[in-house]
Formats: C-alpha cells, sequence, structure tokens
C-alpha cells in the first residue's frame, strides 16, 4: 500500500531559507532573476518606462525655476544667477521659442507632464498585460509538469498541495511580482528626484539620501518579521486546502455519521492562524504607513531650518524642497513595497521550490511509439518496492500477456495485484528485471503513444461534471455538432450497455451528471466510464475490481462488455469475485509479491489443495 507524504510547514520553511538568509541586496537579484525567468527581457520594458516616467516628473518640476525667474521672484541672487542647472533650463525654453514667456513656461511644464502621464499610462497597461502573461504561463507550467511526475512522487503529496500550488500560490506569486515591481519602481522614481535634487543643491540631496538609509535600517527588522509571516501563512494555506479538498470529497460520509464537526474543528484552528497572520501583517502594515507622512515633514522642516540658518539660496531651495518632499515620501514608499513584496514573497519561494523538486521527479520518457499492441507484454524477473521501510511489493515476477488475450490476476489485498497494473501502464518502473511492450524496453516506450492504447476502468468510477457525451469522448469532440462524433460516442455507450439508461435521462446524451457523477447510480457511473475507456478502442483494456462494488445486473452488463471484445482487444482483469474471470485465457494467483499459480480456469479449479481452488470454494459458501 502506498503511503501519502503530508506536505509539512518544516518542508517549506526549509525550501525558503535559501533565499530569506541572503542580504537585502543579493534577495532582491535573486527575486528578479526568479521573475525575468518566467517573464524574460519584457520585464526590462516596464521598469525603462518608469524610469523615463520619472525623469520626465523631475525635469517637470525643475522648470519652475525659469517659471520664477519669469514671474520676477528671487532675481538678484547671484549664486542662482549663475546657476549652470538654471542655464541650462534656459537653454532648453529658446530652443523651442519660448524664452521668458511666463504663458509659455506655464504651458511647456504642462505639457511635459502630459507625456509623464502618457508613459505611466503604456507603463501600467504593460504591467497589467505582462502580468496576466506571468499568471498564465505559471499556471500552464505547474500543470505541465504535473501531468509528467512521477507517480510515486504524486503519491507523497495531497490532493490539497497540488489545488494549493496552483491557485494560492500561484496567485500569490502574481501579487509578490506586482508589489515587487511597484517597489523597484518607486527605486527609480526617488533615485530621479534624488538626482534632480542634487543638481540643484548637492547638500540637500545628501542629506535625503542619508535619512533616507537610516529608514530603510531601522524598518529592517520590521521586515523579517513580515518574511516570517509569509512563510507560516503559505504553510498553512496549504493546510486549509487538504482540509477543504478532503472534506468535500468525503462529504456524504461525513455528513452522514454526523462527523462533519471533528473535521471543522481542524479547518477552524487553520483558518484561525490564517487570520492572526494577517492581523499581524496589518499592524506591521499599519505602522509603517502612519509613520510616513509625520516623518517626510520632520525631515523636510530639519531641512528649511538648515537652509535659513545657513543663509543659502532659497529660490532652488524651495525648488528642490519639492523634489526633496516627494523623495522622502519615495524613500518611505520603498519600505512600504518591499514589506508588501516580503508578504508575499514566500509564495514566489514556493513555487519556484516546487519547480525544482519536479524537474528531479519528472517521469523518463522514452522515444519508441507504440501504434498498437501487436505481439504483447511481458514482465521479466520484475522486482518493485514502494520504500525500503515495507520490503518488496514484487518479487521477480515474470509473466506474459498475449495480444487479444483476457488474462485475469487473483490473490489476497497486498498479494501486488495493483502494483503489477501500473507497472502494464508504466506508472510505475522496475527496480528489477524489465517490461517488454511489443519486445520493446519500457524505458525506450514512447509514454504518450503506450498510454493512449490502454483503457483503464478501477472500482473507483471516474466522471467528470460535465454531460454525458463529454464524460466518454472526454472534450475530443463535440456531440452537438459533429454527426461521425455522436455516432461513435453512441457506439460506444452501446458497447458499455450504457445506452438504455442514457435514453431514460431527461436530456438523454447532454444530460449533467454532477460532480464525480453524483446524479447516477453506481452501476451508471460505472457503464459510463467503460463507455469512456472503449471510446478511445484502446489495445490494452485494464479492469482493476470494476464490477466489485455493482449489483448483479450492472455486473452481467459489464461482464457482458468484456466477453464482447474477446479476441479485440488484450483484456486484463483483477478481481475478488472470481466468477467474473471463468472464461479468462490464463489466470495469475499471486501472494506475497510472488506468481504461486498460474493456468486456465478449469485447470487451477481441478488442483486439489491448491491456493485458487480453496479461494473458489469460499466464495462458494
Amino acid at each position: 500500500m502506498v503511503r501519502r507524504h503530508r506536505n509539512t510547514p518544516n518542508e517549506i520553511k526549509r525550501a525558503a531559507v535559501p533565499m530569506r538568509m541572503l542580504p537585502i541586496f543579493k534577495q532582491i537579484v535573486q527575486y528578479f532573476s526568479a521573475y525575468k525567468k518566467y517573464i524574460g527581457m519584457r520585464l526590462y520594458i516596464v521598469f525603462v518606462l518608469s524610469a523615463v516616467a520619472a525623469a520626465t516628473e523631475g525635469f517637470g518640476i525643475a522648470m519652475l525655476l525659469p517659471l520664477i525667474d519669469a514671474a520676477g521672484v528671487g532675481v538678484g541672487s547671484e549664486a542662482v544667477a549663475h546657476s549652470g542647472v538654471r542655464a541650462g533650463l534656459h537653454s532648453i525654453l529658446n530652443v523651442f521659442g519660448i524664452g521668458n514667456s511666463l504663458v509659455g513656461i506655464l504651458l511647456f511644464i504642462g505639457f511635459v507632464f502630459l507625456i509623464k502621464g502618457l508613459i505611466v499610462f503604456a507603463a501600467y497597461a504593460y504591467e497589467g498585460h505582462l502580468t496576466s502573461q506571468l499568471m498564465r504561463e505559471i499556471t500552464v507550467m505547474l500543470f505541465d509538469k504535473y501531468s509528467s511526475m512521477d507517480y510515486r512522487y504524486y503519491t507523497k503529496r495531497n490532493t490539497g498541495h497540488f489545488i494549493n500550488m496552483v491557485t494560492v500560490q500561484n496567485y500569490g506569486l502574481i501579487r509578490s511580482f506586482e508589489h515587487f515591481k511597484q517597489f523597484l519602481t518607486i527605486i527609480i522614481t526617488t533615485m530621479a528626484y534624488l538626482v534632480t535634487s542634487f543638481f540643484l543643491d548637492w547638500a540637500f540631496a545628501l542629506m535625503a539620501l542619508g535619512a533616507g538609509v537610516i529608514l530603510l535600517f531601522l524598518f529592517r527588522g520590521l521586515n523579517n518579521y513580515v518574511h516570517g509571516l509569509s512563510r507560516k501563512t503559505v504553510a498553512e494555506h496549504g493546510r486549509v486546502n487538504k482540509f477543504l479538498v478532503q472534506t468535500m470529497q468525503s462529504f456524504k460520509y461525513l455528513a452522514s455519521t454526523a462527523q462533519l464537526g471533528h473535521v471543522r474543528s481542524g479547518v477552524t484552528r487553520s483558518v484561525g492562524s490564517l487570520a492572526g497572520y494577517m492581523r499581524s501583517y496589518g499592524f506591521a502594515r499599519a505602522l509603517t504607513v502612519s509613520l510616513t507622512e509625520p516623518i517626510a515633514i520632520f525631515f523636510v522642516l530639519l531641512v528649511i531650518i538648515i537652509q535659513v540658518a545657513t543663509k543659502a539660496p532659497l529660490v532652488p531651495i524651495f525648488v528642490a524642497l519639492v523634489l526633496f518632499n516627494r523623495a522622502m515620501v519615495g524613500i518611505l514608499s520603498i519600505q512600504q513595497a518591499w514589506q508588501a513584496t516580503l508578504n508575499k514573497v514566500a509564495s514566489l519561494e514556493t513555487v519556484e521550490e516546487e519547480f525544482r523538486i519536479l524537474a528531479e521527479h519528472q517521469e523518463p520518457d522514452g522515444n519508441k511509439c507504440i501504434t498498437s499492441l501487436r505481439q504483447g507484454i511481458e514482465l521479466r524477473d520484475v522486482s518493485f518496492a514502494y520504500d525500503a521501510e515495507h520490503g518488496k511489493v514484487l518479487k521477480g515476477v515474470s509473466l506474459t500477456i498475449p495480444v487479444n488475450s483476457t488474462v485475469a490476476f487473483v490473490g489476497e489485498s497486498g498479494a501486488g495485484k495493483s502494483t503489477i497494473v501500473d507497472m502494464l501502464t508504466l506508472l510505475l518502473r522496475p527496480q528489477q528485471g524489465e517490461i517488454f511492450i511489443d519486445g520493446v524496453p519500457s524505458r525506450e516506450v514512447n509514454l504518450g503513444s503506450w498510454r493512449s492504447k490502454v483503457g483503464y476502468v478501477s472500482q473507483e468510477t471516474v466522471v467528470f461534471d460535465d454531460t454525458i457525451a463529454n464524460n466518454i469522448s472526454l472534450w475530443k469532440d463535440d456531440y452537438g455538432k459533429d454527426v461521425e462524433s455522436r455516432n461513435a460516442i453512441e457506439l460506444a455507450a452501446s458497447q458499455a450497455f450504457a445506452d438504455n439508461f442514457i435514453q431514460e435521462l431527461p436530456s438523454k446524451y447532454q444530460t449533467e451528471v454532477g460532480d464525480r457523477g453524483v446524479r447516477l447510480s453506481g452501476g451508471q457511473r460505472q457503464r459510463l466510464f467503460l463507455a469512456r475507456e472503449l471510446y478511445k478502442h484502446p489495445s490494452l483494456l485494464i479492469l482493476d475490481e470494476a464490477t466489485s462494488a455493482l449489483d448483479s445486473e450492472s455486473e452481467k452488463y459489464i461482464q457482458e462488455s468484456i466477453e464482447a471484445l474477446k479476441g479485440h482487444a488484450t483484456v486484463v482483469i483483477i478481481a475478488h469475485r472470481l466468477s467474473t474471470i471463468k472464461h479468462a485465457d490464463y489466470i495469475y494467483v499471486l501472494d506475497k509479491g510472488q506468481i504461486i499459480e498460474q493456468g486456465k480456469y478449469d485447470d487451477l479449479l481441478a488442483a486439489e489443495g491448491g491456493r485458487f481452488k480453496r479461494m473458489v470454494d469460499l466464495q462458494s459458501l
């Protein structure tokens, strides 16, 4: 039996450690590289547009100097009159033929900010496009990786883990990108303000820069705290998803036995933890936001006092003051944006770690395609163990399944029957020995080509929340528009003896069956399941306890469908109900991972003291 591995919070925490321990600059570089891996060079376009917008705004604010000159304010300050910056700005105005025209300068400033607005629009619009592309690419990449992951890795994870990754953590990654983009954009904008201030008054700009560095250093501890909350939130989301998925999957049992309350307590605890983390982050964010304006005003007033005390020229200082105020707000906004990034960045770290793990657990695939089964399947001295702790499930098993034959496997639970079936589909690979399909070793077989020829019907039915027709064709064909597809779907339903009950449904083949086919009976779901497998015309049809939970009438229909395939397809049956394999061409009896008896039904039944005969006798009581 396969043991399912729980995705523990410690595993997620360990996954985040490499990024968490890095200094802030290296963290920024690593996050940037991670996003760039998914988006590519397109990532630079956003920041180039932001830089151009910031430079344009700084230039527009600097134009207040010639505006003040044109208005006749502050004239007489010789230090200002010979300012190289001011002379350069006047030269630009002269190029456009504006000179000292007050109206002309005002219109020019307005035009500059209009250009800035258009650039900002382009930056945000492109960011929206990039974010949607990132969401699409991450989702598709995750789905593709999960589609080709090793089956044994799948058995070590719960369903909630995969849903959490594709939905919650994927969304968290997108949000972290948005905050990270905002963080870098604010840095670019703030640097533009500081650079412009530097040209107007370098001492003034250095004070602003120094104040900003001190503030960011003081907030370092709060940032680490928020990053820790982010990692805890990721782990808790995984637990909530696990509880919800398992509750919905087992709703009928839990509701009918009044045990939903036990599950509810676990959900409540987990959701309570999530709420606590959200509350803590809210307090951290509130602290940062509430301090922004008072600190900015404090430093602005301090600079004014210093400038007045030193009797510095006030005209450029007032212009620089506008830039300084924006720079201070920008520096504090950098802190807010970085904090918001850290609040979501654990999702990026978790998804990155998931991709790393998935890369190590991809199915090995060959390049030899199996167009149809022509000779048969052979297991040659095959041994397999799920883990060292529980020992081997199969021990040196050798058997042959000829093409178009019907072969059955019987034995007690844990004998290795289902493991052999998983070997036939190549979900599992032998640790010793080899599997040959039409003489081709399993490691050389192209998995897609082989599995497309395999039909699989298990005791646990697989029915989707859609119409009867789409459940049979799996959305490959349009029942309502394509006559040929409609005929093929109805033929498969007839072969599975499902057409009779389908014709009695309100909308026949267009009837919605509900989640996991809840609106159908067990026998109807099983026949619908079989119809889907017959629709694909399999070379190998596997029936894994397909009739064990059915009533006599439904079992009769399934049995007749199997009999009709005799000589036309290779059929492998796992059965506890031995009456269903009377007409099998060959039977293998397994016990503790080994074949202990084999032969035709009558021959095995005639063997006195044999395991198979004893099993038949017990079922005849």
